[in-house]
């Protein structure tokens, strides 16, 4: 099984899961960049995994969706 990472860092962002999430807050994704003060662009690149999300966004994301349970965080942010 390969770890290899080819942006340098070791968490995955369960982008299904998120995504689900997301829908279920009835945010949309617009809206949720800008309470993370970034991008649209940039917001569809962390979900897809092409960049990472920075820890204060996660726990922004974490309020802004409701997500409390820890093992759902670790799912959504740390597969």
């Amino acid at each position: 099984m390969s770890t290899d990472n080819t942006d340098g860092g070791g968490r995955m962002t369960d982008t299904k899961l998120l995504n689900s999430y997301i829908k279920k807050s009835g945010f949309k994704k617009a809206k949720i960049a800008e309470k993370l003060s970034i991008s649209q662009a940039s917001l569809s690149k962390k979900i897809h995994n092409k960049c990472e999300f920075k820890q204060s966004e996660i726990k922004v994301l974490y309020a802004l969706l409701d997500i409390e349970d820890s093992n759902e965080k670790d799912r959504i942010f740390f597969a």
